[in-house]
Order: structure tokens, then sequence, then C-alpha cells
């Protein structure tokens, strides 16, 4: 079951494929449906597309037109009831600039460091 109901899809943007793989199976026991993209102008296409997500959990590190901070202060403008979560083993939180209302949680994560970070959106 969902923690919430204000966040029950989450959009997973990671371009590494096992990373991404388990963030998406920690996510889904958890009870949320979970959509998939390797890049921004990927996840860019499903949140275009119709596809109604809550949350965006996105790597910063990405090849292709932008990275996760970019696509996260674009879905923030385009999409301002999406969850901003972003994540980075190369980046500390204190260099990065998150749209308002983002959170950051650093690689590697656990399954209740990624589960209590979403729970902080819904108490928030």
């Amino acid at each position: 079951m969902p923690i919430h109901d204000t966040v029950s899809t989450v959009l997973v943007v990671e371009d590494e494929a096992l990373v991404r793989m388990l963030g998406m199976d920690i996510l889904e026991e958890a009870g949320f449906h979970v959509l998939e993209a390797t890049s921004a102008d990927e996840a860019l296409g499903v949140l275009g597309g119709g596809s109604e997500v809550h949350l965006l959990f996105s790597d910063i590190d990405m090849p292709g037109s932008m990275d996760g901070l970019e696509l996260a202060a674009v879905v923030k403008q385009r999409w301002p009831r999406v969850h901003l979560l972003v994540t980075s083993g190369h980046r500390d939180m204190h260099s990065i600039q998150l749209p308002e209302a983002g959170r950051f949680i650093r690689k590697p994560w656990t399954n209740n460091q990624l589960i209590n970070c979403i729970r902080e959106f819904v108490i928030n």
C-alpha cells in the first residue's frame, strides 16, 4: 500500500540500469506504481505523455541534453505538483541547488533511507 495517496506514482530517472532497477524494486515493494526513464529527455516524454506522476526520483549526473538538476527545475516549472527527489554519489547536498521543496538523498541509499525520504514529502 502506498505511503500516502498524494505520492503513489514515482518516475525513476537513472541511466545506470542496475541502480534504476534497484530503486524501482524498492519502491514497488513499498506499494508504489513505478515508471522509468534512462534520461531527462525520456522523463520529460513520460511526463508530457500524460502519465500521472507524483514524485520524480532522479540521478543528478546523467548524459544527455540536461542533468538531473536541470530536469528537476523544468519539472517544477511545468508540473509544480510533482515532488522532487534527486540523488548522487558524486555531489554533496551543500553543493547543489534544488528547486523549492526538492530533496536530496546521497548514494548509496538503503531501502529505509529511500522510503523515509519519500515519507518526508507527506509530512511536510
